[in-house]
C-alpha cells in the first residue's frame, strides 16, 4: 500500500521497488527457523513478545525516513523480528486443538493475514493523506507494538495431549517437508506477486486512484481470508490438507491465465478476473500451513513451521524482482501470462503427498 508514496518520496524505479519488497522477506528468511527453535524451547508467548517488540522499533526508526539504503536495513530489520509470528502462533494452535478441527482452527490464524491486508489497503491511504509516509510507518511500528503486548497478554502453554505423540520424527531430516514446502514456494511466487504488485498495477497502469486500488486489495484479502476458513473446515472433513492444496493451484493458474488474457479489456471485465486470481493467490496457505504441523507434531513443530515459512519467504524474495523485470521488458499481460504456469509445477510437486 506504501509503493507510490515509496516511489514518490525516494524518487525509486519499479526495480527498486523489487528490491525493497525483496528485503523485507529477506529478512524473514534470515530467521524464521531461528524462531521456530526458539519457540520449541521457550514457548510461543515469549517469541511473540520479543519479535513483535523488536518490529515496532524498526518501523519507528524507519518513521524517520532514512536514506534509502538505511531504509532497506530497518524494512529488512521488520521482516526479521516479526517473523517470530508465524511459528509461534501456529505452534500454539497446534497445542489448543485436536487434529479434528486443527484444519479450521489455522484456517482462521492464517487469516490473520490477509486481514491485516485489508485494514493496511483501508487504514494507510487516509493515514497518507493526513500524515504522510512518516504516518503511515509510524502507524506500522505501533501496531506491531500493541500486538506483542496483546500476545503477552493472552498467550498462554497448551496442556500435553494424551494418545498424540510429541514427536513425529525430526522435520528437517523429513522428505515429505521438504516436497510439502518445494510445492508451496510454487503458489506463494504467484501470490506475491499479485499481492505486492495489484495497487501499483491499478493505480498506474489502469487508472485506479489510490485509495480505490487498495479497495480492490481489500476486496482479496478479505476473500483470501474467507477461502482460508472454509479451505481448512473442508480439510478437517475430508481428512486431508494436500488434496485440496493441489486443487486450489489449479484454480489459482486458471484464474491467473484469464487474468492475462483479460489484460487487454476494460476494467469492469479485468477487476473481477484479478480479484478472483488475488483471493485464490492468498486462499491455500492454512493448508500448507496445517499439514507442515502435522507432519511433525506439536514438540516439533516449531520448527517445522519455522522450515516451511523459510522456503515461502524465499519464494517472497525471488518473486518481486524478476516478475517487475518482466514487466518493464515485456507487459503486465505477458508477466501474469508467466505466473499462470507456476501453480502447476507445484500442483505436480505435491502429487505423492495427496494421500488421507
Amino acid at each position: 500500500m506504501l509503493v507510490p508514496e515509496l516511489r514518490r518520496e525516494y524518487g525509486l524505479s519499479l526495480g527498486d521497488v523489487g528490491v525493497l519488497l525483496a528485503g523485507t522477506s529477506g529478512g524473514m528468511v534470515l530467521t524464521l527457523l531461528a524462531w521456530g527453535l526458539l519457540t520449541d524451547r521457550i514457548g510461543e508467548r515469549a517469541v511473540v513478545a520479543l519479535g513483535l517488540g523488536g518490529a515496532g522499533v524498526a518501523f519507528a526508526f524507519a518513521a524517520m525516513l532514512p536514506p534509502f539504503a538505511a531504509l532497506v536495513v530497518l524494512l529488512t530489520v521488520a521482516g526479521m523480528c516479526g517473523a517470530s509470528v508465524s511459528a509461534a502462533s501456529g505452534r500454539a494452535v497446534m497445542g489448543w486443538f485436536a487434529p479434528r478441527e486443527r484444519g479450521f482452527a489455522l484456517g482462521i490464524r492464517q487469516t490473520a493475514v490477509p486481514v491485516g491486508w485489508a485494514v493496511a489497503a483501508l487504514a494507510l491511504p487516509p493515514i497518507v493523506a493526513v500524515g504522510g509516509l512518516r504516518a503511515a510507518l509510524g502507524a506500522l511500528g505501533g501496531t506491531s507494538i500493541g500486538a506483542a503486548a496483546l500476545g503477552v497478554a493472552l498467550l498462554r502453554e497448551a496442556p500435553v495431549r494424551g494418545g498424540e505423540p510429541d514427536d513425529v520424527g525430526r522435520p528437517l531430516r523429513d522428505p515429505r517437508l521438504w516436497r510439502l514446502c518445494m510445492g508451496s514456494t510454487f503458489y506463494v511466487v504467484v501470490q506475491i506477486a499479485v499481492t505486492s504488485f495489484l495497487v501499483l498495477y491499478l493505480h498506474e497502469d489502469r487508472g485506479f486512484s489510490l485509495a480505490e486500488a487498495g479497495g480492490v486489495l481489500a476486496i482479496v484479502s478479505v476473500g483470501g481470508g474467507v477461502l482460508r476458513m472454509m479451505l481448512g473446515r473442508l480439510s478437517d472433513r475430508m481428512a486431508t490438507r494436500v488434496v485440496p492444496l493441489r486443487a486450489v493451484g489449479l484454480a489459482l493458474a486458471a484464474a491467473v491465465a484469464l487474468t492475462a488474457a483479460l489484460a487487454g479489456s476494460t476494467n469492469a471485465v479485468l477487476v473481477p478476473a484479478l480479484t478472483a486470481a488475488g483471493a485464490l493467490s492468498a486462499s491455500w496457505n492454512g493448508l500448507s500451513f496445517t499439514a507442515a504441523a502435522e507432519l511433525a507434531g506439536r514438540a516439533r513443530a516449531g520448527a517445522a513451521l519455522g522450515f516451511q515459512q523459510t522456503a515461502l519467504a524465499l519464494g517472497c524474495i525471488i518473486a518481486p524482482v524478476p516478475f517487475a523485470a518482466l514487466v518493464e521488458w515485456t507487459s503486465w499481460q505477458t508477466a501474469f501470462a508467466a505466473l499462470a504456469a507456476l501453480p502447476v509445477i507445484g500442483v505436480w510437486t505435491l502429487r505423492p503427498l495427496g494421500r488421507r
